[in-house]
């Protein structure tokens, strides 16, 4: 059976990291998408457009959709990039858009929950958001690439970003290398 993964995309630079993961993802699994309306804004300035991927699109606002019910199967969500205000809600139950009710269906649903965080520095408050959502159960995955791999353009350490996230997902891949120890 084909995986079926929600790609949440909202308010924090980065889109190039939900771009890059949903130009992946689209190829062997089905995706839905929502994006925020903060996040079109963003991507817009940032260069990056959504539009032309294999995904079912849905609107933030539609809190009717399949994927907003737990009845509704699918193997996991990643928010990339997870804005702090998002983190914040999802952490906190506080479900008032697709989004945020989708990730806390997956949550309670048990299914892999994956964030995306791109802020820093942190405060106190996004440390004690992460660890909150980390106690129920989501995965947080700052958007820090290792330089191990001797990265030679932005687009290597896009990969290695979102090489984590799909490692995560179980969704295989060959976005590059892999650390290989001392002897690599």
């Amino acid at each position: 059976m084909k995986k079926e993964i929600v790609v949440g995309v909202t308010g924090a630079s980065g889109a190039i990291y939900a771009r890059r993961l949903l130009e992946v993802l689209c190829k062997n699994v089905k995706v839905h998408l929502i994006v925020s309306e903060v996040a079109e804004k963003i991507a817009a300035h940032e260069g990056v457009s959504f539009r032309g991927l294999k995904a079912e699109y849905h609107a933030n606002d539609k809190l009717f959709a399949s994927i907003a019910s737990g009845s509704h199967r699918y193997d996991g969500m990643v928010v990339i990039p997870c804005s702090s205000k998002t983190l914040a809600a999802i952490a906190n139950g506080y479900a008032d858009n697709l989004i945020t009710r989708t990730a806390d269906v997956c949550l309670k649903e048990g299914r892999t929950c994956i964030l995306v965080t791109r802020e820093m520095p942190l405060s106190k408050i996004h440390l004690k958001n992460m660890l909150a959502a980390h106690e129920a159960g989501a995965t947080i995955m700052p958007a820090s690439p290792g330089f191990y791999n001797r990265p030679d353009t932005i687009d290597d350490l896009v990969n290695m970003v979102v090489a984590r996230v799909l490692d995560h997902l179980g969704v295989d891949h060959n976005l590059g290398q892999r650390w290989g120890g001392e002897d690599a």
